[in-house]
């Protein structure tokens, strides 16, 4: 034993750790993979194939479509390392696309990059990695981890504009005492200069913007495709429940949307609910749209019960600030949220994650899926 921890918190020389980076096609990942190279560990770089996209998809700002795989390809060339390719189109119809369409058609407004997390990207690439011996998973992350002796903790990353830690409160402790994340410590500007000092081909290339299988943005398109017989026009109703207008599909309505009601009033309308069971989108005044309790399916925590007795700060959407709250913990599943101010459009299907400041900066102890 050297009795020193190597770069990722092992008791092992770099040249003698082996590791598994999942690389995307974009800078971080790829930069990640350079950066664990150049400091000699044994790097496997894994890209997934998601979806089978057209050409007219191909080219916009998406993750996985084909241009990042052969970018990924390139990347593993030049670095010298070990690139798989793992199809995992079924399983990501599944997992990911399957769910997000049904959630959707229940009138929630759903996350699929958690999904995809949850899923293929930790749960199965977890089990390759284990497969081929590695001793840990890297990813591009904008999430920091400290680990103590084979515990690992999440924080949000330095770079809060970047901070993906909303998006991966589903990972699980085994995955996380397995998993790497070192960008977290980084700003993104950073990380685009090491990959310029590195000579990367993908160093100036634009991060990916729209969900990997939604077209520019347009969720309803994806809906249409999957489910053309879920558009069905139904009532637009006031908070008193009279009639004041129809909508064509529940699938274009999100909680807390404006424009786009068709409705006209002496004040402004937002979308306050939607019963995908009558088909309604129920509106009012945005007054009516701050809530308090939150209830929670689905928990994952990542910390001991314990921690929650003391102020906990959540966040309720992934571009959404920490608000103080009081977790009331139900069972290992379910929890009841009570946010000290009102918050508006929160909505069923988005995430809850929760948070701790302590001296290492805002932990994430875990959170749950929005029911209610």
């Amino acid at each position: 034993m050297n009795n020193r921890l190597n770069s990722i918190g092992l008791d092992k020389k770099p040249s003698d750790t082996t590791i598994v980076v999942a690389m995307s096609g974009g800078v971080d990942s790829s930069t990640v993979a350079a950066m664990m190279k150049k400091e000699g560990y044994k790097v496997i770089g894994i890209t997934l194939k998601l979806y089978d996209d057209g050409k007219e998809v191909a080219a916009s700002k998406q993750c996985c479509s084909g241009q990042d795989i052969m970018d990924a390809k390139r990347v593993a060339q030049k670095l010298g390392i070990e690139h798989k390719i793992l199809y995992y189109q079924n399983k990501f119809k599944q997992g990911v696309i399957d769910n997000f369409v049904d959630s959707y058609l229940q009138g929630e407004t759903p996350i699929p990059c958690v999904q995809c997390n949850q899923t293929v990207k930790f749960k199965d690439l977890f089990q390759v990695s284990k497969e081929l011996n590695a001793d840990a998973m890297i990813t591009g992350h904008y999430v920091k981890s400290i680990t103590i002796g084979n515990d690992t903790s999440m924080y949000r990353a330095i770079d809060e504009n970047r901070d993906q830690s909303y998006f991966l409160f589903s990972t699980t402790k085994d995955q996380l005492n397995y998993l790497r994340f070192p960008l977290g410590s980084l700003l993104k500007d950073e990380t685009r200069k090491i990959a310029k000092e590195l000579q990367l081909n993908v160093a100036d290339k634009p991060d990916s913007q729209d969900i990997c299988f939604v077209p520019n943005g347009d969720y309803a398109s994806v809906i249409r495709k999957f489910k053309p017989e879920s558009l069905r026009k139904g009532n637009i109703k006031n908070f008193d429940g009279k009639v004041i207008g129809v909508h064509n599909g529940i699938i274009n309505f999100t909680i807390g949307q404006r424009k786009g009601i068709k409705v006209s009033d002496k004040e402004p309308l937002y979308v306050l609910e939607i019963n995908s069971n009558k088909n309604e989108i129920i509106v009012g005044p945005r007054e009516k749209l701050g809530k308090k309790v939150i209830n929670l399916d689905n928990l994952n925590l990542l910390v001991d019960e314990s921690e929650f007795k003391e102020k906990i700060l959540v966040k309720v959407r992934s571009t959404g600030k920490l608000l103080e709250a009081k977790i009331k913990l139900k069972d290992k599943k379910k929890a009841e949220v009570n946010l000290k101010n009102a918050e508006d459009g929160i909505s069923p299907g988005q995430a809850c994650v929760f948070y701790k400041e302590n001296e290492n900066g805002y932990k994430v102890l875990g959170g749950g899926w929005i029911k209610s």
